[in-house]
């Protein structure tokens, strides 16, 4: 199995006219993924040059291909519009890469698509990739392999490192997530790992936290209460000053809470390795694996 994308993911891409959505709908088209339409407001009735075709609205891709994910490169200012029009026209996952997307608006989003059932990965995520099966998003796909191993993390380009490793340690993944790194996502890190708990073929889960906000704390309390899988984990930030923002928007602490040492700690006391680097992961699961 996987969790949330795979052999039948049958795909949209939103913005898929503009340079970063017509490039990753290739990237995903030659990984093999089912991308079956992309939708530009204007443009409907073209294909692009892998032969995808192109509609005006979700409405009408989605009745055309039967679409169930759909993944959004459009700007900021239009993605979360965009995510309302996917779950309105019946897609169940919705990926959003594009960042920079105001609190406001997602204040907004999260109560329209959960009375539609549609879940959200992002914004501001790097997508999510079910090794040999279905890629969505930004993610390389050449580093990753098959295996027991799932992957969720707040940050996108610490997910190609660790993975990377695990890789090269012949650790393959059974998926890997990016939930995105601003304050409000549409998935959490506790939505994943009950995701990957659900997973027969999920054996051990690595968990690449960082600063700010208590989502780690709580994954450590489900792990304490009895979490069914392995778990390893790595913590960024841990030389941010009090009170900045690094990187992503929900990169902050403040108040004295949401360290990258509190963390570590919550951790610590559940029994749960972290790895001082993202190298250092690999040898964590060796020994969780033996």
């Amino acid at each position: 199995m996987s969790i949330l994308v795979d052999r039948e993911t049958k795909l949209i891409v939103q913005g898929i006219t503009g340079r970063d959505g017509g490039f990753h709908a290739s990237q995903m088209v030659a990984y093999g993924t089912n991308v079956v339409g992309g939708v530009t407001p204007g443009k409907g009735g073209q294909k692009t040059g892998d032969g995808i075709p192109v509609f005006d609205s979700m409405a009408e891709a989605v009745a055309e291909t039967s679409a169930n994910t759909s993944v959004i490169y459009v700007p900021a200012a239009f993605a979360a519009d965009a995510i309302c029009e996917a779950s309105d026209a019946g897609v169940k996952l919705v990926v959003c890469i594009s960042e920079g997307l105001p609190v406001r608006d997602m204040v907004k989003v999260l109560p329209f698509i959960t009375e539609r059932g549609t879940r959200l990965i992002g914004p501001n995520s790097p997508g999510i990739i079910s090794p040999g099966r279905s890629k969505v998003g930004i993610m390389p796909g050449d580093i990753h392999a098959e295996g027991s191993v799932g992957v969720v993390s707040r940050s996108g380009t610490l997910t190609y490192e660790i993975v990377y490793h695990l890789t090269r340690s012949g650790f393959g993944q059974s998926s890997c997530i990016g939930i995105g790194g601003d304050p409000i996502v549409g998935t959490n890190l506790l939505d994943t790992m009950e995701l990957f708990a659900e997973d027969d073929e999920t054996d051990a889960v690595v968990l690449i936290g960082e600063i700010g906000g208590n989502d780690e704390e709580l994954a450590a309390e489900m792990i304490k209460n009895g979490y069914p899988k392995k778990v390893a984990a790595f913590i960024a930030g841990r030389t941010a000053p009090p009170g900045k923002r690094m990187g992503h928007a929900g990169a902050i602490v403040s108040g004295g809470t949401g360290t990258a040492a509190e963390k570590a700690a919550a951790f610590a006391e559940v029994g749960v390795e972290v790895a001082d680097t993202p190298a250092q992961i690999t040898d964590i699961m060796k020994r969780l694996m033996a």
